[in-house]
């Protein structure tokens, strides 16, 4: 008996080395709040329209028991397995890109970027920025000798391609955040710093390009510029801003509580339960909720470190890069967006924001956190 329970406890044990509690724990439990502030934040809106006041919550808990599953399917394959199908992956996401365009393609609110299945809409993008992760990691692991210039100009253009494709969606938003990603793996891959100059400057160059060529609609020049100067811009630019703020200036220190505050029943936040959930956390739990829920992100960005430096080799080290600059830079720029000194750019906040797309493709990025840290402490 004495032997059995030894052997039990000693499996326990290395199972809990294996498996990151933490980065788990944090991970299930910013799911769940998604889901209770998608409630109170859609709640009062339902009923006033005499719709279905559980419309949104159990939607969005189907997505998450789909996307946790996800989870574990990621964390249980060998990530190292990625690396001989990342050719297969960045072509079918190029396919779907393309298909999404195509009259197959749903159209809404002036946008084509998702595949209507069902009741259920389907948006490639979301899955674009794993995918841009891996075949960057794939590509820069298979240099071990280092990066030149001839890597660079590959590897943007690689990127180039679908970024260009999701611009045409149009989604600057996701274009922006698998930029980022792009930057941050070739800094973390080692390439020289006066390329990464020389990639910064030519980005910078294209931008404006295609703002004199008028490639970036006036609507979303302004939407991406109103921040810097609120007062001179259009009030159609500022309003959802001007509300998210003012939504979480009445939460205070601890807020109205949940299903409380005006701003949030009624329903002054246009989409709140997408880009804007921010202020409704703002609104109800206040300075301390908020504090709080930011602290959960900083802890799931250090545990993702960690297992990036865990990581027995470049590819695993590569994969915890890009999944890091995908979830902090996402925080980053739905937060400062509701508080207004971030660009309005439609990024949802990572597991909180409702859609079944963004669930599902930030639980997938942390199941392959979770198989880099089992396969390095094993």
């Amino acid at each position: 008996m004495t032997y059995a329970t030894d052997t039990l406890a000693t499996r326990s044990r290395h199972l809990t080395t294996r498996v990151d509690p933490i980065l788990l724990g944090t991970t299930l439990l910013l799911g769940v709040t998604g889901i209770v502030m998608i409630y109170s934040a859609t709640r009062g809106k339902l009923e006033l329209a005499g719709l279905d006041p559980h419309y949104y919550l159990k939607r969005q808990a189907a997505f998450f028991v789909i996307s946790v599953v996800v989870l574990v399917a990621m964390a249980a394959l060998d990530y190292r397995r990625l690396e001989s199908l990342a050719t297969v992956f960045y072509v079918g996401i190029v396919v779907a890109l393309l298909a999404v365009l195509s009259p197959v393609g749903s159209h809404a609110l002036g946008s084509q970027r998702w595949f209507s299945v069902g009741p259920l809409q389907l948006q490639p993008s979301e899955f674009a920025t794993l995918v841009l992760i891996v075949a960057i990691a794939t590509y820069c692991a298979r240099r071990p000798e280092g990066l030149d210039f001839r890597d660079l100009v590959r590897m943007v253009l690689m990127a180039a391609f679908p970024i260009l494709l999701i611009i045409k969606q149009p989604d600057l938003g996701t274009a922006i955040v698998m930029s980022v990603i792009l930057l941050v793996m070739l800094a973390a891959a080692g390439m020289p710093g006066r390329y990464l100059v020389l990639l910064l400057v030519s980005a910078g160059v294209v931008i404006l390009l295609a703002l004199n060529l008028g490639l970036v609609k006036h609507y979303q020049i302004q939407r991406l510029t109103s921040f810097l100067s609120p007062n001179g811009a259009s009030t159609a630019a500022t309003y959802n801003v001007d509300q998210a703020k003012i939504a979480i200036a009445n939460g205070g220190i601890f807020g109205r509580g949940l299903g409380g505050g005006a701003q949030t029943n009624l329903a002054y936040v246009p989409e709140q339960q997408t880009d804007f959930i921010f202020s409704a956390v703002g609104e109800q739990l206040g300075f301390v909720g908020a504090g709080v829920l930011l602290l959960a992100y900083g802890v799931l960005a250090w545990r993702i470190l960690r297992t990036a430096q865990l990581a027995k080799d470049t590819y695993g080290r590569l994969l915890c890069a890009g999944v890091f600059a995908l979830v902090v830079f996402s925080v980053f720029e739905n937060v400062g967006m509701n508080m207004g000194i971030m660009p309005v750019a439609g990024i949802p906040l990572p597991f909180l924001s409702y859609g079944g797309s963004a669930m599902i493709g930030f639980m997938a990025a942390m199941g392959l956190v979770m198989s880099v840290h089992y396969r390095s402490t094993r």
